[in-house]
């Protein structure tokens, strides 16, 4: 095969590229799913997820083989970090996307290091600085833009902002979730606890589903069962593989830059496929947002060599 001959600066550079692909395109699932059929987030969610379990699970188990067991620490913030992660912030991603635009979802979503730093800052007693401080207004004025552009082809003004705070609440609930993964991630390493907390997430979304929903609900059209399983494979695993193993061979600096490539592969697919307007305003809040993100990672690129975390959210 032709990438047995690459070096592995190159395949790592397609394998970080594949990821922010993998990771850009749920939106564009979670859209064309809704337009299948009249499927609710809860049970769209509940179909990618357990779609996910038995990959996780047997990652899990392999993983698992030589890793010293899970202390009662480890497994209580697993379940406060994956009631977070892929359940919170998915469901209310979900939830978010019957209102607004692919393309602004994923640009609200990627403010979320942006959060992170308000969360450190508001209680965590950690300084502003001034580039921080420039991060936050390029990313908030990145975001302004792209909701001039939504509220402009919409003809439904509460439902931009409706949604908008739905992926806000996502952008805020894996924010706190990327706070906990640090220190999850150096006790269990980086595969190891984005399996363990698929699985948590899973279970938290099948018990959603069975204390809301008629099991009716999951008779659904082949073509959202068929997104359903796309997004969990292409969506939701294999780019977190894809990103650990782009992070070994170029580095996690260099793998979240490639990252930043994410909300501008969703306005293109979201424009392609799912035929959303763009604008000339959009496109420039989108370069807003990626220039305040840049800025944050800037900063945090030391600890991200010795400890590589994924960058992009887990909704």
């Amino acid at each position: 095969m032709p990438w047995n001959h690459w070096s592995a600066e190159r395949l790592g550079i397609a394998l970080a590229v594949l990821a922010a692909l993998g990771f850009s395109f749920k939106a564009i699932f979670v859209k064309l799913a809704y337009a299948a059929a009249t499927v609710d987030a809860v049970t769209l969610l509940t179909l990618r997820m357990t779609f996910a379990l038995p990959i996780a699970l047997w990652a899990s188990l392999w993983l698992c083989r030589a890793a010293p067991p899970l202390s009662r620490n480890d497994w209580g913030l697993l379940l406060a970090l994956g009631v977070l992660g892929y359940y919170g912030a998915s469901i209310l991603d979900f939830i978010g996307l019957q209102y607004i635009s692919a393309a602004l979802e994923r640009l609200i979503l990627f403010i979320y290091p942006t959060l992170t730093v308000l969360i450190g800052v508001l209680f965590m007693g950690k300084a502003l600085e001034r580039r921080q401080v420039a991060a936050l207004a390029l990313s908030y004025a990145g975001i302004g833009l792209a909701f001039a552009h939504d509220l402009q082809v919409t003809d439904d003004m509460h439902a931009v902002l409706l949604g908008g705070a739905f992926i806000f609440g996502s952008a805020l609930s894996y924010a706190l979730y990327s706070a906990g993964a640090e220190v999850a991630i150096r006790r269990l390493g980086t595969l190891r606890f984005a399996a363990l907390a698929i699985i948590v997430s899973t279970f938290a979304t099948q018990l959603h589903f069975v204390l809301t929903q008629p099991f009716s609900a999951l008779a659904q059209p082949l073509e959202v069962y068929a997104y359903a399983a796309a997004m969990a494979l292409f969506s939701t695993v294999l780019p977190v593989f894809w990103q650990s193993a782009a992070v070994q061979r170029i580095g996690a600096a260099r793998t979240v830059l490639i990252g930043t490539l994410g909300p501008m592969l969703t306005i293109f697919f979201a424009w392609l496929l799912l035929t959303e307007p763009v604008s000339i305003a959009q496109l420039l809040g989108a370069g807003l947002v990626l220039a305040g993100v840049l800025l944050v990672s800037r900063r945090q690129r030391p600890r991200l060599r010795e400890q590589p975390i994924a960058k992009e959210p887990a909704g």
